[in-house]
Formats: C-alpha cells, sequence, structure tokens
C-alpha cells in the first residue's frame, strides 16, 4: 500500500493538531509543525512584510534550513526586496526560494504590466497565487503569518486547518494580539520593514498598497476602495476568501 494512502485526510490530522497544540505558545505550535511527521514536509511562506520578521525569527532559531518560499511578483517595492536580502542573510535562511510568475504566462497575460488596473484578481492569480501553488506541490503543510485580529474572513482562524485533502496549513500566529506581534519585534531587537517608518501598515505589491491613516484599519492600504481582501493564496473549502 502506498504511503500517502496510509496517512489520514489533512482534515483529520489538522483536527488532531489543534486538539494537542490548543494552548502552546507559537514556537511549540511552529516547533510541533517542523518535527511532527503527521505534518510532512513543511515549507514557510513569506512575503516579507511588515510582520513576516517574526515568523521568519523563529524558523531561524528553529531550523535555518526550513524552506522559505517567497512570492515575489516583480511588482514588489525596492524596499521589500532589499528586506528580504537583509533579513535572509542576517538570520541565516539557507533555502529561500524566489518564486516569480512565469515569463510566457506574463507575455501573454500582462506583457505590458497593467493588468492590475483592470482586474486586480487576475492580476494576483497570475503573479501569485499560480506560481506559489506550483511552488508548495512539493510540501506537504505550509506556514502563514495570519492572525484573527486581522479580522475579515481570518476571525476564525485555527492553528492547523486543511487546505486540501492532503496539505495543511499552519498558523502559528492565529491567537496572537496585535501588542504581542509588537512585542515580540520590540523584544526581540528584530529590523522592521523600511516601509513602516512611511505609513504603510501592510505592505504588498507597490500599485496596490498604499499608507495607512491614523485609526484605520491596518490592511485598509491594501486594494483601496475595492471589495477585495485577500491576494488569493487563502482558500476556505476550495474557494477564494471574500468578504
Amino acid at each position: 500500500m502506498p504511503l500517502e494512502a496510509m496517512i489520514p485526510p489533512a482534515e483529520e490530522r489538522a483536527l488532531e493538531l489543534n486538539r494537542r497544540f490548543t494552548s502552546h505558545a507559537a514556537i511549540e505550535v511552529l516547533r510541533g509543525a517542523l518535527s511532527d511527521p503527521t505534518v510532512g514536509r513543511v515549507a514557510l511562506v513569506s512575503s516579507f512584510g511588515t510582520e513576516a520578521v517574526v515568523l521568519l525569527h523563529m524558523v531561524a532559531m528553529l531550523d535555518r534550513t526550513t524552506p522559505v518560499l517567497f512570492a515575489d511578483t516583480e511588482m514588489l517595492f525596492d524596499e521589500t526586496i532589499a528586506y528580504q536580502e537583509m533579513l535572509a542573510e542576517r538570520f541565516g535562511l539557507s533555502d529561500v526560494r524566489r518564486v516569480r510568475p512565469g515569463r510566457g504566462d506574463l507575455l501573454d497575460k500582462d506583457a505590458d504590466g497593467i493588468l492590475h488596473v483592470f482586474d486586480t484578481d487576475a492580476c494576483c492569480a497570475l503573479r501569485k497565487t499560480r506560481p506559489l501553488q506550483a511552488a508548495l506541490e512539493p510540501f506537504d503543510a505550509w506556514i502563514t503569518g495570519r492572525k484573527r485580529f486581522q479580522g475579515g474572513a481570518r476571525r476564525g482562524l485555527e492553528l492547523f486547518e486543511a487546505e486540501t485533502e492532503r496539505r495543511i496549513k499552519v498558523n502559528p500566529l492565529a491567537f496572537w494580539r496585535r501588542g504581542d506581534v509588537e512585542d515580540y519585534i520590540t523584544n526581540n531587537r528584530l529590523p522592521r520593514h523600511p516601509l513602516v517608518t512611511k505609513g504603510f501598515s501592510s505592505v504588498g505589491c507597490a500599485p496596490c498598497t498604499t499608507p495607512v491613516a491614523p485609526g484605520e484599519d491596518p490592511r485598509a492600504g491594501r486594494w483601496r476602495g475595492q471589495a477585495k481582501e485577500e491576494c488569493g493564496i487563502h482558500f476556505v473549502d476550495g474557494k477564494l476568501v471574500r468578504q
């Protein structure tokens, strides 16, 4: 019997992992995800955005060889690229994989680089979602930095969730509060994303990200003025998350 046939479906494994780790600290959830055989082969998907440094630091403390998938949409801020390179070197991350859209796909669907003006969902799918899905194919689980306090469809996050019948998503920071993020960065003296000082509380692609005014939701600058809250890499029951 193939090994895959002996492994319970992702939903069963996620339920059991949530039961076991429900009261554990984030670092222990992450440690379990990286070492538990029922989780399987794991990668961290990181945007190298304003809060990404927390999980990158934790992963570096536990296992610097953990694959880190960095989605370079080729529309990121120059500051994000520089931040990614700096953090990878500082933390000694030895397996950072830069995930880019295919040349042929870009020439076919967005040769002028203006697809985001007309269809942001199609642009996200072309430049981020599909390339990441391909890069995740060898893995049984992937780590995200999503948190309940970010609101929207993230309010009901669990530590472990089934993405497909085979693959699990791990959310070690699901129950963190905003203050926990700030405390961790400050207490560990971690470098902040260069755009934080310019009013960006959440950073994505340059054309679709704006600074956030005092009192606004931290993600208000993402796809401002549109009924869109996710780039498309996070799904629930196989469907793109939408508010």
